[in-house]
């Protein structure tokens, strides 16, 4: 065990560098949030949220698992992060059946920058369903469009025309009801 002047010698020495990292204006280790429902279904809580690094856990990013999830990552039926997988997942790059981020990976629907999925809408969307500023997919729509039914001021597939128009989406996709094409 040390002794006490070794002791004090540290906590003197770590002072001074605490007080030369404050003086250089150089942040101070930032701490983590950690907060967790005690109940849940299983082992699984209710809601988690795991924000910043934890280091007694040896972690740099929160890792959120709950039902509701909140975190760096975040896993679990509602999750948001910068990594998001979940059932609904909102994120920077965000997973699941129905997904909203930068990059955007849905089963079902995915939303974002660039969104792939099912029913995909973003800047570069690809799809079976694709709504975006550049739109891959069977039915595709957008500035520039490829596949097997397009819609864009290129190509104006009758069949695309029908299914935008019928499904909803004749306005965003730039049909109007006499059948031609908004300029």
């Amino acid at each position: 065990m040390a002794s006490r002047e070794e002791l004090e010698k540290r906590v003197s020495d770590l002072e001074s560098q605490l007080g030369s990292l404050r003086a250089t204006g150089a942040p101070v280790a930032f701490r983590g949030i950690r907060k967790r429902a005690s109940w849940g279904i299983g082992d699984i809580p209710f809601y988690d949220v795991a924000i910043g690094p934890d280091f007694a856990r040896g972690q740099m990013r929160g890792h959120a698992k709950g039902i509701l999830a909140l975190g760096d990552i975040a896993t679990g039926v509602v999750a948001v992060g910068g990594l998001a997988r979940g059932v609904v997942a909102f994120g920077g790059l965000a997973a699941g059946l129905l997904s909203f981020g930068g990059l955007s990976l849905g089963v079902l629907a995915a939303v974002g920058g660039l969104a792939i999925g099912s029913l995909a809408f973003g800047g570069g969307a690809v799809g079976g369903i694709a709504v975006g500023g550049g739109a891959v997919g069977y039915y595709a729509c957008g500035g520039g469009g490829a596949g097997a039914n397009v819609l864009s001021p290129v190509r104006r597939d009758p069949e695309a025309v029908r299914f935008f128009r019928e499904h909803g989406l004749g306005p965003v996709c730039g049909v109007n009801s006499q059948k031609t094409f908004i300029r």
